[in-house]
């Protein structure tokens, strides 16, 4: 089915404007400005009445727990929960059961989400210190890229043989998406809580999370993977970046395009602070662990100075009762959020921290130039028709109930946004509106030009 969508406010690739765009078979065939009226034929026309048209978040950083994992999420759910948030392609991370580390365990993963998807996909091909070899004869033109483990979170894949990190850098044949905290501090911190418990000098609650997930532990892993990406050449992509610090790793006087060493955030990090875990417990808990206030609002601050390049979710469901354990050292590190990503990060707009075509930027053109993917992440003629409107000036206040995660719950609850989103398109196929989903569609796997 085609669609004609008229009256919208576009955001797209520097600027809004007002205009209509024309879907056929699946692709854009027109971008129009207002007072254009192109032949339309048979589309289904939909008005959009000033709403915003985006076009659909590319998340480059998900856990949707399938396979090995699925009383916690799966493919097909938490595809939902994305279209319903305006994600119309993800990137999911290895860290499952069995563990994504070879080609067929990838391609094995692709048919699962071939057959259950509602959004576009990939998968990333895990590092360990064994399988070098095998990801040196991998094909990238459909892996998005390789997951890396400079510290140890949920799955523990981690890497720390000093000769295996220097031939990867070295030999990488695409980008290096690395999770970056010092494992020795980590570990030596950990020791000491553990130390102070037992003595009943430390209570086992979330508030000493920042204290073990430390600030110089992410500094100091993130400085080396940088300083590895230099001397090697290769592309490198930091995840989760939780700190001030470790914005001075990164150049924002390069255009992305010739970038070879990135960040991502989440916006977790820009919407809590350690102070939350006062109220919000254990349901924040994150690897990194989420920080000070300065380290958000340094976080706010640099999402429109080129320091940032990506918003990804780190989306890794968990049930309720793997969370709220009351006990540090057993509850799950991780969250659901991909549903909430696009309404959250305009909130960021609405504060005045970001501008929308920087949001289309940050949450589509970037991480579609940064993977090279093959005519995605833009409103362009010939493109896939993968697009998201979204109604503003409207009050929301996030809660369980609203939501389609597996898990039944979300960090974000009580949270108040101004924004939802109406209609999701995935490449030409209207798979959500305003709260109703047509699965007899799916998604397509993710082709990158390497």
């Amino acid at each position: 089915m085609d669609y004609y969508i008229k009256g919208a406010r576009i955001v797209n690739e520097g600027t809004a404007f007002s205009g209509s765009v024309l879907i056929a078979n699946g692709l854009i065939k027109g971008v129009y400005q207002e007072g254009e009226t192109p032949d339309s034929g048979d589309a289904v026309v939909i008005d959009a009445g000033g709403r915003l048209l985006l076009p659909g978040v590319i998340d480059e950083h998900v856990h949707f727990r399938e396979p090995g994992m699925t009383h916690k999420a799966d493919i097909r759910t938490e595809s939902r929960a994305a279209v319903a948030g305006g994600v119309t392609s993800f990137m999911d991370m290895p860290n499952t059961l069995p563990q994504t580390t070879t080609r067929d365990l990838v391609s094995r993963k692709m048919d699962i989400a071939a057959e259950k998807s509602l959004a576009n996909f990939s998968f990333y091909i895990g590092a360990t210190n064994e399988n070098i070899a095998e990801i040196e004869q991998a094909d990238f033109s459909d892996i998005c890229g390789i997951k890396l483990f400079m510290g140890s979170s949920t799955g523990n894949m981690l890497v720390n043989d000093g000769a295996v990190l220097e031939r990867l850098f070295r030999n990488a044949p695409c980008i290096i998406a690395a999770h970056c905290e010092d494992e020795d501090i980590i570990s030596e911190n950990t020791l000491k809580f553990k130390e102070l418990v037992a003595k009943g000098m430390a209570t086992p609650d979330v508030l000493i999370h920042p204290k073990i997930r430390t600030e110089e532990a992410c500094y100091r892993s993130s400085a080396k993977a940088v300083e590895l990406a230099a001397k090697n050449g290769a592309r490198l992509h930091v995840m989760h970046i939780s700190t001030a610090r470790e914005l001075e790793l990164f150049d924002n006087t390069v255009p992305l395009k010739d970038k070879k060493i990135t960040a991502e955030t989440c916006p977790h990090y820009l919407v809590f602070s350690e102070e939350d875990y006062k109220t919000r417990g254990f349901g924040i808990k994150c690897n990194p662990a989420i920080k000070t206030a300065a380290d958000k609002e340094a976080l706010q601050r640099a999402l429109g100075t080129g320091k940032i390049d990506t918003i990804g979710t780190d989306h890794a469901p968990h049930l309720r009762d793997e969370k709220f354990t009351n006990d540090y050292f057993t509850s799950k590190s991780g969250f659901p959020s991909i549903q909430n990503s696009l309404c959250l990060m305009l909130e960021m707009e609405r504060r005045g921290f970001v501008s929308l075509p920087r949001i289309a930027e940050l949450m589509s053109h970037n991480p579609a130039t940064l993977y090279r993917i093959d005519k995605r992440g833009f409103i362009r003629e010939g493109y896939h028709a993968d697009l998201v409107l979204v109604e503003t000036g409207c009050e929301n206040v996030i809660g369980d109930a609203g939501i389609f995660y597996k898990c039944g719950w979300t960090p974000y609850s009580g949270v108040t946004v101004h924004s939802r989103v109406t209609h999701t398109f995935v490449n030409g196929n209207l798979v959500y509106e305003n709260g109703n989903f047509f699965e007899d569609w799916r998604g397509e796997k993710l082709e990158f030009c390497r």
